[in-house]
This record gives C-alpha cells, structure tokens and sequence, in this order.
C-alpha cells in the first residue's frame, strides 16, 4: 500500500485547523497542524512533509515571511499552498512570487482544496528528480547558451554575470522550460506547470509571457535560439541546458 501523503497545515484558527485536518484525513492524507511558525518549524524538524497548507494572516510572522523563509531553508523543495482571507489580485501575486506555487482564497469548498493539493503534488512529481529544486542531486545553477539560471536565488544571469530582472510569472515560465528541454509542451501544459489552475493570472497570458522572456533572452521569434513555436501544438525550449558553477551575480539597476 502507497504511504499516504503527509500534509501540514499551519493556520491560527483553531477550527479550520480541526475542520481541514478531518477532512484531508477522509480523503487519504496523513496531517500534522500548526498554529504559527515556532510550530511549523517544529513539525518540519519531526519528519519530511510532502505539502504545506499555509495561511497569510497569522499572528507575529505572517504567511509571507514563512514561505520566503521556507523558500531559503532546507526544506525550500517543498510545495507551499497559501490560503488567505484576502482577495486582491496583488496579495496573490505577492505570494506566489514569494514562492508559493498555488493560492486559495477563504473561504473556500473543501473539495477544491484537496483537487489543488492533489494537483500541485502532481506537478511537483512531473520533474525529474535531479531538476527539482532541493534534491541532492539538484544543480542550483542551469547554463542554456549564453545564459544561466538560479534556480535557488531564482535569477537569470547574462554570459558576463549580470542579473536580468524577471517577474514571478517570467521566471516560472522560464523555469518550466529549463526543467523539459527538448519536449513540446502544449498551453495547457504551460498553464498547469506554472500555476495550474490560477487562471487569472495565467488567462491568455502564456504567448505574451513567451514574447516576454524572448525579450529577455534576446530571442528573434522569426528565428528563435531559445523558445521555438510548434504550429497547432505549444512550444519547446530547443537549446541544450547543463548544470553550470554558480558565480555571484551582479545586479544591475533597470528592468532588462
């Protein structure tokens, strides 16, 4: 029998923490809850946990300062799931850029949460294991032609080490692409690696955010280096990409 997957919810209402872990529990999963962050911190250092279910509004260090935290940590290879009371377009992308890799807003049907749990953990489970983020055999630095990218410090740098500054949403889309070269990837697939099923910030956005990071990239899309069109079916980032020797980035002041 398949070992269940271990999920933590940290969130300071006490009933949502009962309500959530009864639930998940129904549906199969083995669940650890915390009430803040010294809690959280605790139940890491106990065993490994396959998802974090974090809320943003939480006394003291709040969901944001967690998951920047986490995303620095040892544990930054694991899936965060951010909930929050909030609505506003702005605190969901503050999230995700933070390095959340979905978001759910309260209040919310119980059965959506468990579907994005099960979603994340199969996105997570999509790469390979020595492209995941936090493996031991992960390489923290990926060279692509004239350029490499952090996939810790999640920077992209130019051939002479400069920093070239990307949004979340670019810096995912690049990361998708880094981590399956040489693979079509359809739209949908795009979408679902990116942020699945947050749709507003990915609707009609994966072509604007493929002429985007061809900007970047310094990429002709009449004759592309980097990201190749395939009529009818996606795309496919076509250059060979090797881990590289990591080297200090120097940042520059403007936008690329």
């Amino acid at each position: 029998m398949d070992q269940a997957d271990h999920i933590l919810i940290v969130d300071d209402d006490r009933d949502i923490r009962e309500l959530l872990t009864a639930y998940l529990q129904k549906n199969g999963f083995k669940v650890t809850a915390a009430a803040n962050g010294r809690q959280m911190r605790a139940a890491l250092e106990v065993g490994p946990i396959d998802l974090i279910v974090l809320d943003l509004m939480l006394p003291g260090e709040d969901g944001l300062v967690l998951c920047r935290d986490l995303r620095a940590s040892d544990n930054r290879a694991v899936p965060i799931l951010m909930l929050t009371a909030r609505s506003e377009e702005t605190d969901r992308i503050v999230g995700l850029e933070m390095g959340a890799d979905d978001y759910l807003s309260k209040p919310f049907a119980s059965r959506e949460l468990v579907a994005r749990i099960r979603a994340v953990l199969r996105r997570t489970r999509m790469l390979p294991p020595n492209m995941r983020v936090g493996s031991d055999e992960a390489a923290p630095m990926l060279a692509f032609g004239d350029w490499r990218l952090d996939t810790v410090a999640r920077h992209l740098l130019d051939a002479s080490g400069t920093m070239v500054m990307l949004s979340g949403a670019e810096y995912r889309l690049l990361q998708v692409f880094v981590e399956h070269p040489q693979r079509v990837l359809s739209r949908d697939q795009l979408l679902n690696l990116t942020q699945g099923r947050d749709a507003e910030l990915f609707d009609r956005s994966i072509d604007l955010l493929v002429s985007r990071l061809r900007q970047h990239l310094l990429d002709d899309a009449r004759e592309p280096r980097y990201i190749k069109t395939v009529r009818n079916e996606g795309y496919v980032f076509s250059a060979a990409v090797t881990p590289a020797v990591s080297a200090p980035a120097v940042v520059t002041g403007g936008m690329a």
